[in-house]
């Protein structure tokens, strides 16, 4: 009797033991990466763009998308820790290619983000994205990737993405990035997430971040 208790105790514990080890991953992933992640602000005269955008370089470079900036002039960044910063446009491509480089200056040295390879990503595979959607700043989902679609250079997730998302990154398992969220689909004008959404490899962003054009 002594034994079969044993046994039962053991098998009852075992998938509770697997869930906390397996809930753990995404925590630990929001608390090294979340420090990283920035919001957007671009003022123009006809409204603000809003956006995300991760830290790439300790000393205050940002990568996220082009049209998160719009046709915006001042340009206001704000860090984890809630503190504004006006940012700088080191560089942008044209929309369709939609990446663009931003330099804030602090006085203290910034948590940065490890880009990954896109090259290696599978369907099905678990992926993070972390944003400020409808300005609800440090918003951490979940989803797989759904399709990739090599023609148009395009990672389909369906994790949560909405607008002000854009531009934030697209996190593997071990919280690397492996895309840059651009945009999602739906009937409704793209105003809200059907499950649906669109981010640029990560690998592509090298391409640009190497290219001294």
């Amino acid at each position: 009797m002594k034994k079969i208790l044993i046994l039962i105790l053991y098998f009852c514990s075992v998938p509770v033991f697997g869930l906390n080890i397996k809930e753990k991953s995404p925590v630990i992933i929001y608390e090294q990466i979340n420090p990283a992640i920035v919001a957007i602000d671009s003022q123009a005269s006809d409204g603000v763009s809003c956006g995300t955008g991760c830290i790439i370089d300790k000393d205050g470079i940002i990568l996220t998308s082009s049209h998160v900036l719009d046709e915006g002039k001042d340009i206001i960044v704000t860090i984890s820790n809630g503190q504004d910063y006006k940012a700088e446009i080191l560089k942008r491509t044209e929309k369709n290619k939609d990446v663009a480089l931003l330099k804030i200056k602090v006085p203290f040295e910034l948590k940065t983000v490890k880009l990954g390879d896109s090259s290696k990503i599978k369907v099905g595979e678990r992926v993070f994205a972390l944003g400020n959607p409808f300005g609800f700043n440090g918003t951490f989902t979940q989803g797989i990737i759904s399709r990739i679609d090599y023609a148009k250079n395009r990672i389909q997730t369906d994790a949560a993405i909405n607008p002000g998302s854009s531009g934030g990154p697209l996190l593997n398992s071990n919280g690397e990035v492996i895309g840059i969220n651009q945009a999602i689909y739906n009937p409704d004008n793209n105003i809200s997430n059907i499950g649906i959404g669109f981010a640029t490899p990560v690998n592509l962003v090298r391409e640009y971040l190497l290219d001294s054009d």
